[in-house]
């Protein structure tokens, strides 16, 4: 329990070796004289809002604080090696607001050492778990950055979500990884907050996960962030690519922008042009338009489950659309893209031209406009279509061929 007293007196005796007035103090904290007075006093104590922003202008930890003494000068502790436990206890306890939940299966909350989640599906014959992990790569430098610290949640577990509704898998729940070289109060909580409402958009839940403060590792301000869904599918029903066959119709259905891929060039590419990120693309500024959210397409395909027409989904990241839709042709047949039907954002023509950026370079990196790929039935093509141009732009691209290549790229990409 804390003792309002001790803490008090040695708030006060702080300030006074460091010569501060009450006044100033309060200032520098950005609230009234009267509140550190009632501090001083033991009347109350700061909250974990500015208890932080305390321990630096009074030249101490949180722990100090929070303890109403000094650690001994010759003793290592935690906190001297940048771990404050007290101080992202209270942070953990507040996080805990975001992982309320109204699905019954999540059997508990934060504090237990790990969290419960009932997976009973009486519905399904043969339930199997998918699980996928993720990160939204270099992204997240521009994000902590430039501000976009919810967004970049929202890119983290849309693209996980994507990864397995691409299998015909339902998300239940998502676990995620907050590693930092200091405890940001305000940061941490930006980023579980981002993390739970993009759960929530995507009918899943934040169960849980850890926030490592690691100070000798990463610097001050540094996040990196990592998350794992698990997914639920009928066994018979798991969209693999098996189903493919000849005759069969390719649809594109559209990105936003980059989603998480292509990054590391679009970096260098501000290295080298600094003043990019300000110009206008589409009324938006460039760095606007790099950082718009991945497009989450769980809503727009979760209906489609099931259906025996559905042959195949491929999700189009890094490697661009041959690298990845390879990953579920059959072997025997070959799937023939008319890239001249692709439909390409005016982001990704600006890219081209202030990098001078190949086209194959550009297909190799980027999704260029096509973020999901479904393959489908012939004679069920317009029936997926008038489904997906519900959520997004969504049109016919390729074939589905008998072929020793799984990926044939025809024509050429329409920059104008």
């Amino acid at each position: 329990m804390l003792q309002g007293e001790k803490i008090g007196q040695f708030l006060m005796e702080r300030r006074k070796e460091l010569g501060m007035t009450q006044q100033q103090l309060a200032e520098r904290l950005h609230v009234s004289f009267q509140a550190v007075s009632k501090w001083e006093n033991g009347v109350s104590f700061p909250n974990i809002e500015v208890l932080y922003d305390l321990a630096v202008a009074l030249e101490v930890t949180t722990d100090e604080i929070l303890l109403g003494s000094r650690r001994e000068a010759e003793g290592l502790s935690y906190s001297k090696a940048g771990v404050d436990i007290a101080y992202t206890d209270a942070i953990k306890q507040e996080m805990a607001k975001r992982l309320e939940t109204r699905d019954p299966r999540v059997l508990n909350g934060l504090g237990p050492f790990a969290s419960l989640y009932d997976i009973s599906f009486p519905a399904l014959r043969e339930p199997v778990l998918v699980l996928k992990s993720e990160e939204p790569g270099s992204k997240q430098k521009l994000a902590m950055e430039y501000g976009y610290t919810e967004s970049i949640c929202h890119d983290m577990v849309n693209h996980l979500v994507n990864d397995i509704a691409v299998m015909g898998a339902k998300p239940l729940a998502v676990l995620d990884t907050i590693v930092c070289g200091n405890a940001e109060k305000a940061t941490i909580q930006s980023l579980v907050k981002g993390v739970s409402e993009a759960c929530r958009e995507n009918e899943c839940s934040l169960v849980g996960g850890e926030t490592s403060i690691q100070p000798l590792v990463l610097d001050a301000g540094v996040y990196v962030l990592t998350a794992t869904v698990a997914g639920i599918a009928e066994r018979s029903r798991i969209i693999d690519g098996s189903k493919i066959r000849s005759g069969d119709a390719v649809l594109a259905v559209a990105s936003n922008g980059l989603h998480t891929n292509g990054y590391s060039l679009v970096r260098l590419l501000m290295d080298k042009k600094p003043r990019i990120k300000l110009d206008k693309i589409e009324g938006l500024a460039f760095i606007e338009q790099i950082m718009k959210p991945h497009t989450p397409y769980y809503r727009a395909v979760k209906e489609l489950f099931g259906n025996e027409a559905l042959h195949g989904m491929a999700y189009i990241t890094g490697g661009g659309i041959e690298g990845n839709l390879c990953r579920i042709v059959p072997e025997g047949l070959c799937a023939r893209m008319d890239l001249a039907k692709l439909r390409v954002p005016e982001l990704f023509r600006y890219i081209r031209a202030q990098g001078n950026v190949s086209d194959a370079e550009m297909l190799r990196t980027f999704n260029c406009g096509a973020g999901l790929v479904l393959v489908v039935a012939r004679e069920r093509k317009e029936f997926f279509l008038r489904h997906v141009r519900r959520f997004y732009d969504c049109y016919e691209i390729g074939v589905i061929e008998p072929g020793a290549a799984k990926i044939v790229l025809e024509n050429r990409l329409n920059w104008l």
